[in-house]
């Protein structure tokens, strides 16, 4: 077993108007290491709520300075499943191959938890990436009082 630090990442992605000619993205992720949050967030622009979901996992880890052991949790089966091996990649390979580069120097477990099940850090990302998307950029001031938020439920 390696010394890498253990961190747990929970992701989500949002698209307003998906599957729509005009459509707004975003992604979102909360990293926990030891009970210590950080927030990110990107702002996609166009795009569709699978492009999201893929891009909210490449930027939490994008995020890390370091070698961690990761638990990524998501609730697209979709991501999951495609980075279990179980689903093979069709479309999105930019995508992907963002994440795959995201990935190389950590070791990632992909984990899928039900969405909008009251899990906190799943609806905090959820609420991140919406506001993004309909925002149009990432607000600071949202990424900050949400993690305030959750340290108030834990």
């Amino acid at each position: 077993m390696n010394n890498n630090k253990q961190v747990t990442i929970t992701v989500d992605g949002a698209c307003l108007g998906n599957g729509q000619a005009s459509t707004r993205a975003a992604a979102a992720a909360i990293l926990n290491y030891r009970g210590y949050r950080r927030a990110v967030a990107e702002f996609i622009g166009q795009g569709t709520n699978q492009r999201a979901e893929i891009i909210a996992a490449a930027c939490g880890l994008e995020s890390l300075t370091q070698p961690c052991n990761v638990i990524l949790r998501s609730d697209s089966k979709y991501l999951v499943e495609t980075m279990s091996g179980n689903f093979k990649r069709k479309r999105n390979h930019d995508c992907w191959t963002r994440l795959d580069n995201a990935a190389k120097i950590h070791t990632v477990t992909y984990q899928w938890i039900e969405g909008h099940d009251g899990d906190p850090e799943q609806e905090a990302t959820d609420n991140i990436a919406r506001a993004t998307a309909q925002g149009g950029q990432v607000d600071p001031t949202i990424l900050t009082q949400t993690i305030a938020q959750l340290a108030n439920i834990n």
